[in-house]
Formats: C-alpha cells, structure tokens, sequence
C-alpha cells in the first residue's frame, strides 16, 4: 500500500493596494480577486522549481485569482491542468466591522491567529475557524480516497490551512501551530509536505 502525499501551499505574496476600491463590490469580491506582487510572482516560480513539486499527479486550487496565480507554474512544470474547488478557498471575512471590532486590542493582530483561539467566532456572512477547518476537512477526505498513492498539489490559504491543520496540530502560547514539536510557519508562499496512509497523516514536514 503506498502512501499518499499531499503538498499543502499557501500562495505567494499579494499585491498592496491604497485608494479606492470598487465599492459595489463587498469584502469577498474584493478578496477573491487580490493578484500576486511582482515578487509573488518570482516566488511562485521559484517555489515550483523545488524538487518535491516533480512529478505532480494532480493539483487542486482555491478559485481565488492569487492561488491560481501560485498554482500556474506548478501546473505549467508538470504539464498539468489547475483542478479549482470552492472548499480551499479562503475563509469567508464577512462583515469587516464586526472583525474590526473582535480585533480591538488583540496582541497578534492577524484575524486568523486570534481565531485559532476563538474558533468559533465569526461574523456577519463570515466563517469560523472550526466552519473553515470542516470544508478543509471534506475536501482532504474526498482526494485521499480519489488518489491513493499519488502525489498531490493543493494550493490555499493562509487562514484554511491553519485551520485545516487543527486536525493534527497544538496551538503553543505564541499562537503558533506546531506538529510532533515542529514549529509550522504559515507564510506566503509556504510548502508543507503531509504523508497520510489511507487517511491516517504519519508524517509532516515544511520544506524549505
């Protein structure tokens, strides 16, 4: 029986933006459509050009345009089409005044930190921790029984992988996840090697 590896990838960096926005769009519009900076472009590049990322079966992506964006030259390297899913994508912020608000005087100061410590906080039209971690979970159920064996690119979120990864991780005092005493850091870009046989995970690593 050969064990599954999946390659669980947060995008790379995004584009900084000041002025005005479309505001007939709402938060998650907005958020979907956020593209990589020049130098999230390199990275992504870069990152697809490490020799985990050979010989790919099949990826899978957030249809968010800065995952795809990461995914493309993953997807280009192995001669492969972007599989999208709705469940990698980013947890939904909502009302952004309400997490303004659950923010006031929260030492971390990155929303998704502080909802690995209130996981069930969210606000109007917005996702928690734990709604995030059960879509996460779902997808990650359906492809380790799709493709046994093989060897999987899944590009996401910051947020949805934290929470995804409450699954197997602790939660230390500085809020960070760690796994079998493995400190994880959650950057864009960041690749995180998980080994599972059938569903059970029996390794994790990040690679560097």
């Amino acid at each position: 029986m050969e064990n599954t590896i999946i390659y669980l990838i947060r995008h790379a960096e995004t584009i900084q933006e000041n002025g005005i926005r479309n505001t007939n769009e709402d938060s998650q519009m907005i958020n979907e459509k956020e593209i990589l900076s020049v130098y999230g472009e390199e990275q992504s590049k870069k990152l697809s050009q490490n020799t985990e990322l050979n010989n790919i079966d099949v990826i899978w992506s957030s249809s968010y345009t800065r995952a795809k964006a990461t995914a493309k030259y993953i997807a280009n390297n192995n001669n492969l089409p972007i599989n999208l899913d709705s469940k990698l994508n980013e947890r939904k912020l909502g009302n952004l005044k309400e997490l303004g608000e659950f923010m006031k005087d929260k030492k971390t100061r990155d929303p998704s930190q502080e909802q690995l410590l209130d996981r069930k906080f969210k606000t109007t039209d917005g996702e928690s921790a734990e709604d995030t971690r059960k879509r996460m979970t779902e997808f990650f159920d359906r492809i380790l029984k799709e493709y046994e064996g093989k060897k999987i690119a899944v590009i996401s979120h910051g947020g949805s992988i934290k929470f995804l990864l409450l699954n197997w991780c602790e939660v230390n005092k500085d809020v960070k996840l760690v796994y079998n005493n493995l400190v994880l850091d959650i950057t864009s870009p960041c690749l995180l090697k998980m080994t599972f046989r059938k569903n059970e995970l029996i390794n994790l690593e990040q690679i560097k």
